[in-house]
């Protein structure tokens, strides 16, 4: 008794378990969404990717800029002219990154 119990407890489960012919019906509406959100994902991924790998090459850009910066004012003594001797203005570096307050 206990063999035959096995035996269609066997039959049931691959009976169960194959693939029959699929009566789905994906209409053109709900591909047209399922592709636009797959899209969306795929290049919300990529763009996570690509902003990953520029953050560093920004950061080095900008230390060597600054580090540009901070040499050309070393260079520019306070007492000589930047540009225009006839501008009083000229006479010293204005740092337009961090403005003074009064």
């Amino acid at each position: 008794m206990n063999r035959y119990k096995t035996t269609a407890t066997l039959a049931t489960l691959c009976l169960a378990l194959t693939p029959l012919a699929a009566s789905a019906y994906v209409g053109p509406g709900a591909g047209l969404s399922l592709l636009g959100a797959l899209w969306a994902l795929l290049v919300a991924v990529a763009a996570a990717v690509v902003f990953l790998f520029a953050w560093p090459i920004r950061r080095m850009r900008r230390r060597k800029r600054e580090a540009m910066e901070l040499e050309e004012q070393e260079r520019r003594r306070p007492g000589q002219p930047a540009g225009d001797a006839d501008d009083p203005t000229a006479l010293e570096p204005q740092d337009t990154r961090h403005p003074r307050t009064p």
